[in-house]
């Protein structure tokens, strides 16, 4: 069952759909009445505007909805699964996003509502 609303459902839900780019277009386009090409820079300003920010080092809060930000993994020991070997690991910097109070609680909401 599709929604027409561009809502992406939980892990735990009967199937996973991923909200594209395209779908945050059609939704600025109907619930702000943005022109398709307006819709379009917007959406594509505000994932610059995200990038960029982490790029720096920086992280990107974005009230009530929660947080991207940088997280330094040390180097590990590790192993190929296929052959046994030891491989290490080499040290990196991942994206991190902790949801806020108020998208956890809705969150949930929603998943009462489908049970």
């Amino acid at each position: 069952m599709k929604s027409d609303s561009p809502v992406m459902q939980t892990a735990g839900a009967a199937h996973t759909r991923t909200v594209r780019k395209a779908e945050l277009v059609v939704a600025l386009c109907d619930r702000v009445g943005l022109s398709r090409q307006e819709a379009t820079e917007m959406v594509k300003a505000f994932f610059d505007i995200v990038r960029d920010t982490l790029a720096l080092g920086d992280a990107v809060r974005l009230a009530g909805f929660g947080v991207f930000e940088l997280r330094d993994k040390p180097p590990r020991p590790g192993r190929n699964p296929l052959t046994g070997v030891a491989a290490p690991i080499a040290a990196r910097r991942i994206v991190k996003f902790r949801a806020r109070a108020q998208l956890q609680v809705r969150v949930k909401r929603c998943q009462r509502a489908a049970l």
